[in-house]
């Protein structure tokens, strides 16, 4: 069931990105140079593909929103796991698990259209050339 909007995603898009920047201090482990680097990496992708989406918070807008969702899906994967794929785990590793598995969700929950948008082509099966006709 999709229950964000493509406009609710965008800010929390923002939002996160911002806090994913900010974890290392907000949460004490700039010591551990895997750990910060990985969620700063995390953050600029997620930042980046914010501004280059084809959704409600998007600057550029080349990116579809289906591409924008699997990145979202693989780099929170990745952020979960990142602990024991890096080998900080010892160090810290709930920040990157609870960030990731928020990334994965809001992914997953999200719809790949704006609402009202209509991708469906509406023909007229009256119109010239529909059906082999042509009045």
């Amino acid at each position: 069931m999709k229950v964000l909007s493509t406009s609710m995603h965008a800010k929390i898009d923002y939002i996160a990105g911002i806090i994913f920047f900010a974890s290392p201090w907000i949460f004490g482990f700039t010591e551990s140079v895997p750990a910060t680097w990985t969620v700063i990496a995390v953050a600029a992708t997620a930042l980046t593909m914010s501004l280059f989406t084809d959704y409600e918070g998007g600057i550029v807008r080349s990116i579809p929103m289906w591409a924008h969702l699997i990145v979202d899906l693989v780099s929170g994967a990745l952020l979960a796991a990142s602990p024991w794929l890096f080998g900080f785990a010892e160090q810290v590793y709930l920040p990157h698990l609870v960030m990731g598995l928020f990334e994965v969700s809001v992914g997953l929950l999200t719809s790949e259209q704006a609402r009202g948008q209509n991708t469906d082509a509406v023909v007229d099966p009256q119109a010239d050339g529909v059906n082999g006709s042509t009045y």
